[in-house]
């Protein structure tokens, strides 16, 4: 993409009133700010959550339901409502926007990450606007995303974006739970630097995810090279603040840019298939920082889990996960290898993520 990239999240806690509708002026002066960035020559891309929120103003589940079923259903009725929302807002600003519904799955196999960026960067040349969501209906419990946030993160790495706003209904992230007295917003967050223990772990009355999910997920995007703004998505022009770097909301800076292929591996935790885990000489040559180095097998002492070829893996030293990496070997090649010396890396430095690397 020749335009950068920006990735707006709005939470359903923006986007549902108190009573659990649409709040459709809200959403209308978002959209308006979206479609100025566009016009400043940005590529905007939208990850919504609210499909479950609308279909609730429509469907009333029986208590007996199952809760994978009852959200399957909510979300199937709900996403035609919030899709005909905001297609309506967006046409009023000659804006034509399209529907992605993705599953977790979607981003473990690299041929099908491939796949969905190309459908991306297809849909941003032809000048239309992606609105991503969970596809709820198909996808339980193993399926799904922890909440829209690691979408977001994940959507952001894959398409390099330059940044990730989260918008929420508070300012920010507080040193303390913000309803305690005398807590204060961080207004930036260095690369490296420890997150406050006291971060809430609040969740909103509508979304699936809370505070301490988005610092960790912003955390992880900052160390990967992308920049990620939480903020409260009910304050006036807030996307046009966050661009024009008022300080508002929380800012989490980037460290240096790492390639394509170790984004997608760096955002892999929860997709990952199986687990090595290596002795202490493989430890230290692999995070020491003056040299680069691969994972050998003579440096291997246990494989876990079972893999193929191709697949991302957990590294573990003493039981600590320290990297993930790229897999040259099937978990049951790799197993007959292990402790030998003279082969093949199991993983290649190009293709290794490591923790705050």
């Amino acid at each position: 993409m020749d335009r950068p990239a920006l990735i707006v999240k709005i939470g359903s806690n923006v986007i549902a009133r108190s009573d659990g509708a649409l709040n459709t002026l809200l959403l209308s002066s978002l959209v308006r700010q979206m479609t100025d960035l566009r016009q400043q020559g940005y590529d905007v891309l939208l990850v919504s959550s609210g499909a479950v929120t609308a279909g609730r103003q429509q469907v009333t589940p029986g208590k007996k339901a199952d809760p994978v079923v009852q959200r399957q259903v909510l979300a199937a009725v709900g996403q035609a409502q919030l899709m005909q929302v905001y297609r309506s807002l967006f046409e009023e600003h000659n804006t034509i926007c399209a529907q992605i519904l993705v599953t977790k799955e979607d981003f473990r196999s690299r041929r099908h990450y491939l796949n969905i960026r190309n459908c991306l960067d297809g849909i941003l040349q032809h000048q239309v606007l992606p609105i991503v969501n969970e596809n709820d209906v198909v996808s339980v419990t193993e399926l799904m995303f922890t909440d829209n946030d690691e979408l977001a993160g994940l959507l952001a790495s894959m398409m390099g974006a330059q940044r990730l706003i989260i918008l929420t209904n508070v300012d920010g992230i507080y040193d303390q739970p913000p309803s305690q007295a005398g807590a204060q917003l961080i207004a930036e967050i260095a690369p490296q630097q420890p997150l406050n223990a006291l971060i809430s772990a609040e969740k909103s009355n509508f979304g699936r995810g809370g505070m301490r999910t988005k610092s960790r997920m912003a955390r992880k995007l900052a160390d990967l090279g992308i920049g990620v703004h939480i903020a409260n998505g009910q304050t006036d022009n807030i996307l046009s603040k966050i661009i024009n770097n008022q300080k508002v909301g929380t800012h989490f800076l980037p460290n240096r840019k790492v390639s394509p292929v170790k984004r997608w591996i760096g955002q892999a935790e929860n997709t990952h298939q199986g687990s090595i885990h290596v002795n202490d000489g493989a430890y230290q040559a692999l995070t020491q920082q003056e040299q680069a180095n691969s994972l050998l097998p003579v440096g291997v002492i246990k494989i876990e889990g079972e893999f193929s070829k191709g697949e991302v893996v957990q590294l573990k030293h003493k039981g600590n996960i320290f990297g993930l990496g790229k897999s040259y070997y099937t978990s049951s090649q790799a197993q007959l290898l292990i402790g030998q010396s003279g082969k093949k890396p199991i993983i290649h430095y190009d293709h290794l993520y490591l923790s705050h690397s």
